[in-house]
Formats: C-alpha cells, structure tokens, sequence
C-alpha cells in the first residue's frame, strides 16, 4: 500500500497526496512560528550565560561563546534584586490565595438563583467593568484607606477580579442544582456545601483562576510604579522595566571607555530568572486551563 493511498484503520482520515502536502505546509508554518516566538526568550537565555564583554562583540546566535554563570552571580549580589524576588514571590502567593478564595465565594453566592437582589448584583459586576472612577479618586481612595507604600497596596485592589467573578458565576451555574439540594437535605450548610461539595469539583476553574492570578500578580509592574515610592518595596516587573529603560551602551570616562555589557547580561539573567516560576507552574495546571475556561463558557 502507498502513501497516496494508505488509510489509517479505525480512522476516516485518508493519506492523499494533497493531505500529505498540506500537513507538511501546516507543520512547516508552525515550525516557523514557534522559532518567532521562542528564538527571543532563547537568545536572552543565551545572553545570561555569556560573558559581558564577550557579548558586546556580538555574533552569538545558537549557544554561548564564553560560558560563565558570572552573570548571576552578579545578579544574587545585588540586594535590590532579591529583594524585588521577595515582594513579587509574596504579592504572588498571597495575592493568589486572596484572589481564589474571594472570587470563589462572591461568584458561587453569584450564581445562586435564591440570592435576594442577585440580579442587581451582577448588574453592579458588569457596570464596573465599564465604569472607572478615574487614576486620581483611585488614588485617593488608596491614600484614605492607608494601603499607599504597603505590601498590601499589592494585593487588596487585585483581591476581585470582575472578569474572573463572571466566569466564575456561569461555572457555578453550570454545576448540578441536584448536588446542592441534596446536601441541603441532608442538613449541610452553606459552608459545607461550598467547601465539601462545590470545592471539589471546581477543580478547573480554580486552577485557571489561579493561574491567570499568579501571573497577573507577577507581571505587574503599574501599581509598583504608582502607588510605591519605597525601594524595598518594589517588585522584579518594575526593576527590569527601570533597567531596560536606562540607557545602554558605552561610557566615556577620564578618556577610558567603560564597557557596560555585564549590565546587559545582568539584565538578561533577571529575565530568565523571573520567567522560570511560572515556566515551572504552568505544566501543573496547564491541563485545567482549557477544561476551566470552558466549563464556565458553555451552557446547554
């Protein structure tokens, strides 16, 4: 039997000619577009095992020239950059865990159809969503609440989502009333039935929200910016933006040339380091994102 005409038993799928051709241009484009969006997150990784100096003299393209874990070193003597780590680790895990459980609760209250005045409350949901106070009453509203040059600055104003609470609400509605009723009956209360009953098999969901959370809550670099004014407290997001912005390049001084290309590679070592966590979270949850996005999208 020939390629032409080779049929897969069990499948309807027939290998043509034309089919080969066109899964061979298919593959070939996602070929092409992977190595678009790779190759730079490849290069920086390159540039952070590579010697500075080395570096600036360009032409390094596949693998290091000048191996040295040199950069890094640099990078963990720094204490701005550890402590940038310390506040992006703790905004992320406490901000996640915040996020999760508020958006839980408020969408499962949400979505219950006995809720008093529930359909005003989501009306309230989507108006927010389109109706902003404005920069300057939210800053102010930070400044009266004391949250300014905290931690906390971080983590409250991010706590609810209102995208993340109507997902949340059309995958609560989407669970069985049946389940809910039944624990009534048995006398559970709201509680148990949320974290006995709901909890368990919102797995999805929770693992999507906590994903998107995490790295909402790592990136984040425009509340760092704004509503911080203290060194300590600034985020790893804000110290590669502030970075990258100065200039690069050489410097004259005294006549001698200073080569600044171990700021460089300092810079890109930040960069592979601050990209690992979630590199390492996401093929954890990565088989939940589709299934939570979804569940929560679809009604029958």
């Amino acid at each position: 039997m020939t390629a032409k005409k080779k049929e897969v038993i069990g499948r309807k799928y027939r290998y043509t000619k034309e089919n080969v051709i066109f899964d061979a241009v298919i593959w070939l484009m996602l070929i092409v577009i992977l190595l678009i969006i790779a190759y730079p997150f490849y290069y920086i990784m390159i540039a952070s095992f590579n010697d500075g100096y080395d570096f600036m003299k360009g032409g390094i393209y596949l693998f290091p020239r000048k191996f040295t874990l040199q950069n890094y070193v640099n990078l963990l003597a720094q204490e701005k950059w550890i402590n940038a780590f310390e506040i992006s680790f703790l905004r992320t895990i406490l901000g996640t865990l915040i996020t999760v459980s508020a958006t839980c609760l408020l969408s499962y209250a949400l979505s219950r159809k006995e809720l008093i005045l529930g359909n005003i409350y989501k009306f309230m949901v989507i108006f927010a969503m389109y109706v902003s106070g404005g920069l300057i009453p939210y800053y102010v509203n930070l400044k009266n609440l004391h949250l300014l040059n905290t931690v906390w600055v971080y983590i409250i104003p991010s706590m609810l989502n209102l995208f993340f609470i109507l997902i949340g609400i059309n995958f609560f509605e989407s669970i069985p009333v049946s389940l809910i009723e039944s624990a009534r009956l048995d006398g559970a209360s709201e509680f148990t039935v949320f974290f006995r009953i709901i909890r368990p098999v919102s797995t999805p969901f929770i693992a999507t929200l906590a994903l998107f959370s995490a790295v909402n809550q790592w990136n984040a670099w425009l509340d760092s910016a704004y509503y911080v004014n203290q060194e300590g407290l600034r985020t790893i997001a804000y110290r590669m933006l502030s970075e990258i912005n100065q200039t690069q390049g050489t410097v004259v001084t005294g006549g001698s040339i200073v080569n600044t290309s171990t700021a460089l590679t300092t810079q890109a070592s930040a960069m592979v380091a601050s990209m690992l966590p979630i590199i390492l979270i996401y093929p954890f949850l990565q088989k939940y994102f589709v299934q939570g996005i979804m569940i929560g999208a679809v009604k029958e």
